[in-house]
This record gives C-alpha cells, structure tokens and sequence, in this order.
C-alpha cells in the first residue's frame, strides 16, 4: 500500500479522476473541468483529441488552391478552432496542445499522466542525444532500486527536510506490515551512497560516475502534465571523486552539456548560473541551473546540476583511502534532467496552431502529403510521394508518408501542423508532371513559407530539405532569443523589481542580500532568484534591496 505524507486538495491539480478515460470527454464535463480550473470554453473539436471521423474539417485544400498558402487549411474562425489561442489562455491552450497532438493522456490516479508514443518520441530524442554525451565524458548508465528504506532519507538532515512533504511512502508488502517502511524513489542520492559505501575503498576507485534513466514520485500539490507531475521520468547521474575540484569541475561540466543541449538541440536560450541559498537542492553545496523562459514569460528549471560537497558522505561514510593511506570522505555530484523539459519544448516555440517542434527533436521532421481529386491521378502521385519518401529516409531524415485515404488534404494539413511538424511536402498531378514538390515550413505561415517547383531528383531534393531544417532550428532559437531578451528588465532597485515583476517580466538586478529579504521578494511579488549567471556584467554593483555592495546580478521571475 502506498501512502503519502502530504495529500494534495481535490481542487488544487489540473489532473482529475474523471478525465482518467481517455480525453474524448463530454461536454457536460469539460463545462464542469474549464470552470474548475478556469479555463476558457473548449471548443467543438477539443473533445475529439483523437481525431474521430465525427471531426468538423477544415477547407478542403486541393492542388487549385494551394497557391494561396494555407489560408484555407488553417482552423482561423471561432466555430472551427481546435486549440485555445495562445494570448487568450496560456494554460488553457497548453493542455489542448498535449490533447489534441497526442502527447500525453492522464493517468487513473490523479497527478500522474500517461505519456503516449509521439510524445514518447520526443523523450527518446533526448535520451539519444545526452545518452551518447554522457558516455563520452565517462559515465556508464546503471538502475538502482525504486524503493528505499525511510531511514537512508533520515541520514541526511537538509535532504530529508526539503523532502518528507513529497514522499510516497509503502507501509504494507505481501499483505504483512513492513517492518521499515519505504520510499518510493523521489531522486536517489542515499540510496546511491549506500552502494557507493560499499564499492568505494580506494583512490584507485576514484572517479566513480555513473547514470540511470528512471522514474521518480514526488507527491506534489499541483500538478501540470510534464512540468509537475506525481511521477515522472528523468535520467539521474551521480559522480564520487577524490577532491572538492573534480567534483566542482564535474557539477559545471554537465550543466555546461546540458545548456548545449538546450541552444543546439531543443533551441531553448537557458540562462545558466548558480542558485541561491534559498534555492539550493537539498543535501547539496551548490546548485547549477539552466532557466528557460516560456511563452507567458515563466520560467521553466529546464535541467540542475548539483555539488554535493561531503554532506552525503558523510552521513553515509562514504570514504576511500587516499595515495598517503588516509582515510577521506569523497566529494559527489548528481545531475539530472527530465520529462518536464519536453514542457519547456511546447511552451517554448508553439503558437496558436499548436506545437512548433525543433527539427533536431521532432519524432517526425517531414510530412508527405498525397493530393489528387481524380482517381486515375492516384497511382502516379502515392508512387511519386512513396519514391520521395525513400530518397529522405535514405538520407536519414525523419519522415512520414500520410497517404491515408479517410482524410482531406486540407486536414492533414492542420493535424501535422498542429503536431509540429517541420517541413510538409505536399505532392499532386501537376507536381508529378513536373517532377517536382511544394514544401512548407512550419515556422512561416501562409505564401512566405511555401515555395514550388522543388526537384524530386535527390541530389536537388535531399540537400533543400536538409538546409531547410537547419534554417528551421535555427529560426527557433533566434525567435526564441529575441523573446526573452525583450523580456528581461535591467533594475537597480526593489520598487524596479516589483514593477517589472507585475509587468510579467524577468528582473535582472545587483543583489548581496539575505536569504530573509530573499524570501521576502518571494512572499511580496511571487518572484524568486533563478540564478546568478554564470555571464555577469562587468563594474561596480550596488545591491537593489540593501544599497550595499554586490558582487553579483541574480534574475527573478515567477516560475512553474
């Protein structure tokens, strides 16, 4: 039996026990949902999350009218809008987008979520990627076990205080009341330290850096699909070390990997930097951060890395014998990274279409859509869009022939849009008759993105689509850049602070005061320091709430 030490309020998630079905909810729920959590009226097609044949469709789009963009395959009127638009409801629009584009599904215990392939898809891109980076610089991937005895959390003073509030706790086994009762997994540093006790006995074992792919529970009180949920999944690595210097070298080098992941391959523009005292995971000497701001200006703590000095060590005396024949206490790291970052792709680039995937991340990078009105056009066009499909996947691009024959052009137009992907290639009689392809980029709407007459030859073809995805991923992180700079405010003092606070901006400012008056920002304005950042600017700094001294620029802003 799992019980919690903490339980949320029935009306503080956004995860409901009704909803736990499926989302093709009926009306009288989804009035009795929106008002709950006050979110805009859904519209008709929101309780179709699957796409059913009951769907209204857009315009039909045929070859005739393709040249004006895709003004006509959009969802551009009240009566036929999927998704809330993005400025009317930022949270209502969130959820439609993980509805509609079948990303996730909610669980049947409330809080927790049901991850479905295409937003699986994503995850496992950036498992590729860091996966391969993680080795690289010397980690080997392990599994601990998902369930820890209460008192290895016990051990560590600061760890078990910023964690009991979260803790699943198992009291019942095989019918039979444990004699300990267990954690269930919330993040594994004790656990980690235990073993490590035990293979750890000399320098000669020194580094150890290991890392596993898991998932952990944290009975949180409000709840958001990948940024918060009950359990979630995240890669955790944890590194033990001969001296506080390779331990603090090992903290920034993955929170330095981690910003590139973030820039080159989900083109977020983190800031990284080091958390306050205030801020600082518990059980660890400092945090590193990356902070990204989301589309209502938010900020998202996309990934952590943290030095964790001797304070596991030296609750679990973990010690190797060093090069003299002293016995020390190693130095550790833990790391981590997960599923809320894929929160942090969505709210990132999506627009009022729906989501708006990075190519480097995207489980589809090109969409072939078949046209033809004639069915003695139909055999050249799908043998034309098939031929086109193996030159891309021969070239290793990720990519989707849609020759589906229960849909209209015009609405796979706007389900793939909406799914984010990048480049659709659309293909009819006239095209094959040229031996060429339309193209359209996801980016730019309308004529400005879609241009004709592209050659099916593959030495034409494979290397357009490439650069066009290229253009793509970096036209994100440009826009992305744009974005944030414009919303971060240069401030000097605390009345600075709370008018760029309520303005729904980040405040950037000298600060060298207490944790007290850190808290104090918090409880006043709802903001907290993300980071210090690593990039500081240079000169004389006077502290914005204390007039003294500073050496430093922290950012507040509200956050998830």
């Amino acid at each position: 039996m799992v019980m919690c030490l903490r339980l949320p309020s029935l009306t503080s998630s956004l995860f409901s026990p009704a909803t736990t079905n499926s989302l093709r909810l009926s009306p009288a729920f989804l009035r009795r949902w929106r008002g709950r959590y006050h979110l805009q009226p859904p519209s008709p097609l929101l309780a179709s999350a699957s796409f059913s044949s009951q769907r209204t469709t857009a315009t039909e789009t045929s070859n005739e009218d393709r040249a004006d963009g895709n003004s006509k395959s959009r969802l551009n009127n009240n009566s036929d809008r999927v998704i809330t638009p993005l400025s009317q409801d930022f949270n209502a629009w969130y959820l439609d987008v993980i509805a509609n584009a079948e990303l996730a599904d909610y669980g049947p215990v409330r809080g927790t979520m049901v991850i479905r392939p295409y937003g699986y898809a994503i995850w496992e891109a950036i498992q590729e990627y860091l996966n391969v980076k993680f080795k690289e610089t010397g980690h080997s991937n392990m599994y601990f076990p998902q369930f820890i005895p209460y008192s290895f959390i016990e051990k560590e003073a600061s760890h078990v205080e910023g964690f009991t509030p979260e803790l699943a706790i198992v009291t019942i086994g095989g019918g039979k009341e444990l004699e300990e009762k267990l954690v269930v997994r919330p993040t594994s540093e004790t656990i980690v330290n235990h073993m490590f006790t035990q293979w750890i006995h000399s320098y000669r074992d020194l580094p150890l850096m290991v890392n596993q792919w898991a998932n952990v529970t944290r009975w949180e009180m409000r709840t958001k699909p990948f940024v918060r949920t009950l359990e979630f999944l995240w890669q955790e690595g944890h590194t033990a070390h001969a001296t506080p210097e390779e331990a603090e070298n090992e903290a920034i080098q993955m929170i330095n990997l981690y910003t590139k992941f973030a820039y080159e391959q989900a083109a977020i523009p983190v800031i990284a930097g080091r958390k306050s005292r205030v801020e600082t995971f518990a059980g660890a000497s400092k945090t590193y951060t990356i902070e990204a701001m989301m589309g209502d200006r938010k900020a998202l703590q996309a990934g952590t890395s943290h030095n964790l000095g001797q304070n596991f060590s030296r609750a679990f005396g973990t010690q190797f014998t060093d090069e003299n024949g002293q016995r020390q206490l190693v130095w550790q790291t833990s790391w981590a990274i997960s599923t809320r970052f894929i929160g942090g792709i969505i709210m990132t680039h999506g627009d009022d279409a729906g989501l708006m995937l990075p190519p480097r991340v995207a489980p589809i990078q090109v969409v072939i859509i078949p046209i033809w009105k004639k069915d003695e056009d139909k055999p050249g066009v799908l043998n034309a869009a098939s031929s086109v499909k193996e030159v891309l996947q021969t070239a290793g691009v990720k990519v989707k022939l849609d020759d589906s024959d229960q849909r209209t052009p015009g609405w796979k137009f706007n389900f793939w849009e909406m799914k984010g992907v990048p480049l659709r290639i659309e293909i009819g009689p006239r095209d094959v008759a040229s031996n060429s392809v339309v193209i359209s980029r996801r980016d730019v709407p309308g004529k400005q993105g879609k241009v004709f007459g592209i050659s099916m030859e593959p030495p034409i073809l494979e290397p357009y689509v490439k650069d066009k995805l290229d253009e793509i991923q970096s036209s994100l992180l440009r826009r992305a850049t744009s974005f944030r700079d414009s919303n971060i405010v240069d401030v000097s003092s605390y009345d600075e602070l709370k008018i760029a606070i309520s303005k729904g901006k980040w405040a950037r400012g000298p600060w060298s005061a207490s944790d007290e008056d850190e808290l104090k920002v918090k409880e006043e304005t709802g903001a907290t320091i993300r980071c210090f950042p690593f990039e500081q600017p240079q000169g004389i700094k006077v502290c914005l709430m204390t007039g003294n001294p500073a050496e430093e620029v922290a950012i507040f802003a509200k956050s998830y």
